[in-house]
């Protein structure tokens, strides 16, 4: 049985700078809100809802492994409200040396709205990049 990744958006993430809790027993812990959020797709197109936080609260463990877990409400371009929360990994380990890492996310979705309940039941997983100030992921369903 093979694993077939359909392409469902592209994810792009604007995060304002981080509050900096330091080194804690979990690794060292960074809340980073996000200034934007807007995902592009064929199935889906919705940004951040303006009025819900949204933030990532990001552990960098002692391996520097950064633990991404991100939580955002967006509103589709039709009216819909769509809770994403994802969990996801990076080598930090050159990023302090000015090395480059992928993102790796896997989001899931909470909603209500009967027209996009089909995201209530799959499975995603995504690969993103940092671009300056912005990250930018490419996110698939999978079958």
């Amino acid at each position: 049985m093979n694993l077939e990744l359909i392409p469902l958006f592209t994810l792009t993430v604007r995060p304002v700078p981080p509050v900096d809790l330091g080194v804690t027993p979990a690794g060292h812990r960074l809340m980073v809100e996000l200034a934007e959020v807007v995902l592009q797709g064929e199935r889906i197109r919705a940004k951040k809802r303006e009025d819900v936080a949204a933030a990532n609260w990001l552990d960098i463990t002692p391996d520097k492994t950064a633990l991404v877990d991100i939580r955002v409400t967006v509103e589709t371009e039709d009216g819909a409200l769509i809770y994403m929360q994802y969990q996801g990994r990076r080598d930090f380990t050159h990023v302090y040396e000015g090395v480059d890492a992928p993102v790796y996310i896997t989001p899931y979705f909470e909603t209500s709205d009967e027209r996009y309940a089909w995201l209530n039941k799959i499975v995603a997983v995504g690969k993103g990049t940092v671009v300056g100030n912005t990250r930018v992921y490419e996110v698939y369903e999978v079958r």
